[in-house]
């Protein structure tokens, strides 16, 4: 990815809107939801949906954490019904669009550039991992819910990682996916939070919340 924070500052005010790249996407596009409790300075979280989601159908997922914790969520649909790395075998398009998702929240909200995540649900949580892991000078935390796998280009940086997983997951079995995944990361000398939860494949309120505090902890 080409974007870094410069430090703009934009307004300090709750929206729920439209990204407004329509236009540069093929109609795909995605939200922006800042909670009224953002301050300035917020952590700004780019959450990405799974495969033949939309932002819109899975954000609710994660509303009421971003509002508990003041979280800034940037929600961009895929450029295909899911994301390049699985869609076209390689990082390309998304992460275009996602640079310019995050060049024009510079002027459109108000977070800290040394703040940024990123995180997903099922397959935008192995999009989260792999894009994250390549880009961990931009990013400083991944939070992955429910993730398959992670296939970065390279390693960069040494993120933070936020991993959950339900023991009785029908899509992502747990045992082939985040029970691989994570003692490999760990190998590799990153901190990852690891919760296993009695359920399948979704994200029960608590465990958001969970991951959004670990999000915003110092």
């Amino acid at each position: 990815m080409h974007f870094r924070p410069s430090g703009a500052h934009g307004p300090v005010e709750g929206k729920d809107e439209p990204l407004g790249l329509a236009d540069l996407s093929g109609g795909r596009d995605g939200i922006l939801y800042v909670p009224d409790t953002a301050e300035r300075g917020a952590v700004l979280l780019v959450y990405l949906h799974g495969a033949g989601g939309t932002a819109r159908r899975e954000l609710r997922l994660a509303l009421a954490a971003a509002d508990e914790y003041g979280v800034i969520l940037a929600a961009p649909d895929s450029r295909a019904p899911t994301w390049d790395v699985l869609s076209a075998g390689g990082l390309g398009p998304d992460v275009l669009f996602i640079d310019r998702v995050l060049e024009a929240l510079e002027d459109r909200c108000d977070f800290d550039p040394d703040k940024v995540a990123i995180g997903g649900v099922s397959d935008g949580a192995s999009y989260a991992l792999s894009l994250g892991l390549t880009n961990g000078d931009l990013f400083k935390a991944i939070v992955a819910f429910s993730p398959g796998f992670a296939a970065p280009a390279e390693l960069v940086g040494k993120p933070r990682i936020f991993v959950s997983h339900g023991t009785r997951d029908p899509v992502l079995p747990i045992d082939n996916c985040s029970r691989r995944l994570v003692p490999g990361m760990r190998d590799e000398g990153y901190e990852v939070e690891y919760v296993e939860f009695d359920g399948g494949h979704t994200v029960p309120p608590p465990i958001a919340d969970r991951a959004f505090r670990w999000l915003v902890a110092p």
